[in-house]
């Protein structure tokens, strides 16, 4: 099933292709083409947005992963050198591959190297310290995810006041001379802008709930890892014979 989440989240930010497929086959619809000169200059801008959203998402799935955050064979490796009171090798270790369980780790290991004296206590606050500066930056990561689906309808609204805008214009300057044509022309815009900003919107906010979710299991899964060093730093200084 986790191999199809990629394609699946990715794919909904083309559901706009479907519809325009569908409207290029009816002999009264509009073209893509023309769909699209008739949003105006701001669907370019809503396409660089859909762009965005889509190399997000790529790239949230690659970064947030159990590997990159708190992968099981290092919190062991990790695990059993603490044990062996290799505490240069350890922090080695978590300088050759950085994730976020070396990140806190290697926060406690440097406060000890700096102060021998350091209570268990401190160790612990330091190491929390460093997990919720962690868990703020994978939190702040997918925000961008959210960030962008409260742009898109914002761009799609400014498309479609700038859309009634033109069509009163038209009424406005010359009511005589107002060609039905011309008033299509802006609440043409109005209605494209207005649905292709929930298009952009829609799947980046259902792209941003996925992986909230996925953070939310990784954070658990770091401080499970992060508790369970420190029982054992906590341990290996408590006894300082093997």
């Amino acid at each position: 099933m986790k191999r199809k989440a990629i394609p699946f989240l990715a794919l909904l930010f083309l559901p706009a292709l479907a519809l325009a497929d569908e409207a290029a086959a009816a002999p009264a619809s509009q073209s893509f083409r023309e769909v699209w000169q008739t949003g105006g200059l701001l669907m370019y801008v809503l396409a660089a947005l859909s762009v965005l959203g889509l190399a997000a998402i790529f790239y949230y799935f690659f970064a947030l992963r159990l590997r990159a955050v708190a992968p099981p064979d290092q919190a062991l490796r990790l695990r059993d050198l603490l044990k062996a009171r290799r505490s240069a090798d350890a922090r080695a270790l978590c300088a050759s591959r950085p994730t976020s369980l070396a990140a806190v780790l290697a926060a406690a290991l440097d406060f000890l190297k700096d102060n021998p004296s350091g209570t268990p206590a401190m160790v612990k606050e330091i190491m929390e310290s460093e997990g919720a500066r962690q868990t703020s930056r994978l939190n702040n990561m997918i925000h961008y995810l959210l960030d962008l689906s409260a742009v898109a309808p914002m761009v799609g609204l400014l498309g479609t006041v700038i859309g009634l805008l033109k069509a009163f214009n038209t009424v406005a300057f010359d009511s005589a001379k107002a060609q039905p044509v011309e008033l299509a022309a802006g609440v043409g815009q109005a209605l494209v802008t207005t649905i292709a900003g929930l298009v952009v919107a829609i799947p980046a906010l259902i792209a941003y709930s996925y992986f909230r979710g996925r953070v939310a299991r990784l954070v658990s899964a770091l401080e499970r890892s992060s508790s369970d060093l420190y029982a054992v730093l906590d341990a290996s200084s408590s006894n300082p014979n093997p």
